[in-house]
């Protein structure tokens, strides 16, 4: 097995181990798009991974901005760790900015400073930076034609995170944070204490509601700017977004409680969902 071979099986067993909703849209990707993919999607992993499950007694900070002097190093000389180096090659082949992965690891980084939010205007460039950017640099591997596709990618990003965070609100309110907005939980009587100790409520279920419709509202947004003429490059996209919608209606049909139960869309469901969407594309005029 060559270098590059080497690189592309790292990248591809981090992402396939992980077991993320996105692995199976990546399925009908041309090969030198989906390894690229994989790469990024390692990456990203990884960058999380030094926030969320950094060793005990490390420096999630320190361990971060050596991340980020890797990456620029990498990008600069083609020299790093297997990950970044796949990176680095896909950011080179598609032509990827520099400043999209600069801003993935500036979202990172706020996880690590930042823990609650006043406002859904404060949340907004969090979500932008964790999940629009990973769209817009996914957009460019995939291919576009129409600018609109920069719209989509990024409202896409923000419906994804917002549905994670629904998803996750009890596991991060665990590990101390709390991205559902301030003046929101106020809004709607709902606690930081009644959060942290998982209570179910009628409160809850009216606060879920108002931010299941918000994320909607921006998965609509991201249909209307997809263009018909990137329809068929952007599938990949497509069956991300399909997925991902698939699990707010999840947690709307478990009337929004998120403190039991998993909340998850099943392998088997994924790939049908996937091949459903490919024929679709292959059969349209």
């Amino acid at each position: 097995m060559n270098q590059v071979d080497d690189l592309r099986t790292h990248s591809r067993t981090i992402t396939k181990q992980s077991g993320s909703n996105f692995s199976s849209a990546f399925l009908f990707l041309p090969k030198p798009k989906r390894e690229a993919i994989y790469a990024v999607y390692a990456f990203c992993r990884l960058s999380d991974d030094l926030v969320d499950e950094s060793r005990a007694g490390g420096d999630p900070a320190a361990e971060l901005a050596r991340w980020r002097h890797t990456l620029d190093t990498c990008l600069q000389d083609n020299v790093g760790p297997p990950v970044i180096m796949a990176v680095g090659q896909a950011a080179r082949r598609f032509n990827i900015p520099k400043v999209y992965f600069e801003e993935l690891l500036n979202g990172m980084e706020m996880d690590l400073v930042r823990a609650r939010y006043a406002t859904f205007e404060e949340l907004y460039p969090y979500c932008y930076r964790v999940a629009s950017i990973v769209g817009l640099i996914c957009i460019e591997i995939f291919g576009y034609t129409n600018p609109q596709a920069k719209i989509y990618a990024e409202q896409l990003g923000i419906a994804f995170q917002l549905t994670n965070i629904l998803r996750d609100v009890g596991v991060d309110a665990q590990r101390g944070r709390i991205y559902l907005p301030q003046d929101e939980l106020k809004r709607f009587g709902y606690s930081e204490e009644d959060l942290l100790a998982g209570r179910y409520n009628h409160a809850f279920v009216e606060l879920m509601r108002f931010q299941c419709e918000r994320a909607r509202g921006f998965f609509q947004a991201a249909s209307a700017a997809l263009a018909a003429e990137d329809t068929r490059s952007l599938l990949a996209a497509e069956i991300m977004r399909a997925i991902y919608y698939r699990l707010l209606l999840k947690i709307e049909a478990q009337q929004y409680d998120v403190f039991h139960g998993n909340i998850t869309i099943g392998k088997y469901r994924k790939l049908l969902l996937a091949g459903t969407l490919w024929l679709r594309s292959v059969l349209s005029p």
